[in-house]
């Protein structure tokens, strides 16, 4: 009955949004003892981010169907997601090589300008005049449209310790953050680039600035990869890690950020045990992750150790039980063989007591998932009301978790006066579009 009144639910959310209830069926929901207050606040939460991704959502109607509504009862939603995808295959940035060889062939050229192509667009040419491919064809793909799709750099903000934070504008106006963090381990540099998968988020977790700008849509793969090429070029420095712990959720935009991890790691060259996707949970798409076999990290966001308070700090922990996302954490363990670590942001008086420490120690226990836990002191952010702990109160949770067989570490913050550190990604145009940039309609 739980699972009937959720789909009720969901098909009313979606309504709301234009979208077809008749594609339902393919909404793949997991049974979880969702109460029925969870099941609104689920809707609630989802409903626009799941309907922005047509592979989570289900509800990419057939060209049939959009050439159908065009010009007639199309609603605002989706015509802003039929021109969306419009101007995406326009984008050059994001094809893999046999796709821009196949639009070399088409446009009278041989094979291998497609490979050119794709070699300049990723060693960093942000326009198609500075590619080095021949006058006629760069003029063709002008004729037709086409574009690298690379963003413009809207504000860029230095930290003391050298973390960089880059505001990166898109094509639709809106602004997204990615921050690179340059370190130096063994004596050797690495530049780690922490990516943002959707332009504001729909989770609200109360200790995190993003949230609390509002969420818009979820980027495009193109647009995660832009990301790394940016950092990457403005610091003028090869990128050796990826972490998905920018703005947003990961795994409500799935489908771009696997398509974005397989760009990163196979034609960037980015290893995949050097790539971290972080998530606070979403039910279904860890099962779904564990299918793409990748040998990246799963850093899982408990922040609590019981269900009681994740609830207070996670308003979607209400339609994800802790037991529910501990037993997919042991399942995407026994599939990938990858473990699962664990983040757990730490909030004065909150969630820092050593009977907390213990009580995190017997949940990890319980479910044989004593890996590695992260401690992430609070960052500080504008209209949210915690506290860092004291170092003493970090140092005394940390040992409490070593004592008891769970390795720990307490992050370093980074980027804390640029507001580029954990939890402090916010803008005034994640929510409402930088309007002189907007691009006039054709």
């Amino acid at each position: 009955m739980e699972f009937l009144s959720l789909q009720r639910c969901l098909s009313t959310s979606l309504n709301r949004l234009g979208v077809k209830t008749t594609t339902l069926h393919r909404v793949n929901l997991v049974r979880h003892q969702w109460t029925a207050p969870a099941v609104q606040t689920r809707c609630g939460i989802v409903a626009r981010a799941v309907v922005e991704d047509a592979e989570v959502a289900g509800s990419r109607d057939s060209d049939e169907d959009e050439a159908s509504v065009v010009g007639k009862d199309e609603s605002p939603l989706k015509r802003k997601r039929r021109e969306r995808k419009e101007a995406n295959e326009k984008i050059l940035l994001g094809k893999s090589v046999d796709e821009l060889q196949m639009l070399a062939e088409s446009l009278g050229q041989p094979k291998y300008r497609g490979t050119q192509l794709h070699q300049a667009i990723l060693k960093g040419k942000r326009d198609l005049k500075d590619a080095n491919i021949p006058k006629v064809l760069k003029e063709k793909l002008s004729e037709n449209g086409m574009e690298v799709g690379r963003s413009q750099i809207h504000e860029v903000r230095k930290a003391s310790d050298g973390t960089v934070k880059f505001l990166l504008r898109l094509r639709d106006g809106l602004v997204v953050e990615a921050v690179g963090i340059p370190a130096t381990k063994a004596k050797k540099q690495r530049l780690t680039v922490c990516v943002s998968s959707q332009v504001g988020c729909p989770l609200k977790c109360s200790f995190c600035a993003t949230g609390k700008g509002g969420f818009s849509r979820n980027l495009d793969a193109y647009e995660i990869v832009d990301q790394v090429l940016t950092v990457q070029e403005e610091m003028k420095e090869r990128v050796s890690n990826i972490v998905f712990m920018g703005m947003g959720e990961p795994l409500l935009n799935i489908r771009s950020v696997v398509k974005a991890h397989s760009i990163i790691n196979k034609e960037i060259g980015i290893g995949a045990r050097s790539i971290t996707i972080s998530t606070v949970g979403v039910p279904n798409a860890i099962e779904m992750l564990s299918r793409e076999m990748m040998q990246s990290t799963l850093a899982v966001s408990l922040h609590a150790p019981n269900q009681d308070l994740r609830e207070q700090l996670i308003p979607s922990a209400k339609s994800y039980p802790l037991d529910a996302l501990m037993k997919d954490c042991q399942k995407y363990f026994a599939v990938t063989g990858r473990r699962v670590t664990f983040e757990y942001t730490m909030m004065s008086g909150v969630n820092d007591s050593p009977r907390q420490a213990e009580e995190l120690c017997r949940l990890l226990g319980r479910y044989k998932l004593r890996t590695h836990v992260n401690l992430i002191p609070w960052n500080p952010a504008a209209g949210i009301p915690y506290e860092r702990p004291s170092r003493k109160t970090l140092d005394k949770f940390m040992r409490i978790l070593e004592k008891n067989s769970v390795g720990a570490s307490i992050r370093v913050s980074r980027g804390l006066d640029a507001a580029a550190a954990c939890g402090q990604l916010r803008n005034q145009f994640q929510k409402e579009a930088f309007m002189e940039f907007v691009k006039p309609a054709a």
